[in-house]
C-alpha cells in the first residue's frame, strides 16, 4: 500500500501554470464588448454620478439653511431675553397696597368657587 506523496516544486509550478493558462483562455474566449454598449454604460454611470452629486449638494444646502435658521432663532431668543432683562432692571417694582392685595385674593377665591360649582 502506497502512502501520500508530497508534490515537488516542479509539480506545483506546473499546476499553477496550467491554472493561469486556463484562466487566460477563458478570458480570451469571451465575446468582445460592443463599443456602442460600452459608451452607453459609461454615459449611464456618468448620469448616475451627476445625479448623486446634485442630490448631495441639495441635501448639504438644506442642512446649511436649517442650521442658519436655527442659529438666527437662537440669536433672536438671546436678544429678546437680554431686552427683557434690561426692561426688568429699568422698571422699578410696583408695590401693592392692602386693598389691591385683598381684591386679588377675593378674585382668586371667587374663581375657585365658580370652578367647583361648575363641576357638579
Amino acid at each position: 500500500m502506497k502512502g501520500y506523496k508530497e508534490p515537488s516544486f516542479q509539480d506545483r509550478m506546473a499546476v499553477a501554470q496550467s491554472a493561469k493558462n486556463k484562466a487566460l483562455a477563458k478570458l480570451n474566449s469571451r465575446a468582445p464588448v460592443d463599443p456602442a454598449e460600452q459608451a452607453r454604460r459609461v454615459a449611464n454611470q456618468a448620469a448616475k454620478d451627476e445625479a448623486q452629486r446634485i442630490k448631495r449638494a441639495t441635501v448639504q444646502e438644506a442642512k446649511q439653511a436649517a442650521r442658519a435658521t436655527k442659529e438666527s432663532a437662537q440669536l433672536a431668543e438671546r436678544e429678546e431675553a437680554r431686552l427683557a432683562a434690561e426692561t426688568a432692571l429699568a422698571v422699578p417694582p410696583r408695590f401693592q397696597d392692602e386693598a389691591e392685595l385683598k381684591s386679588a385674593r377675593d378674585a382668586r377665591y371667587a374663581a375657585r368657587k365658580a370652578r367647583r360649582t361648575g363641576r357638579s
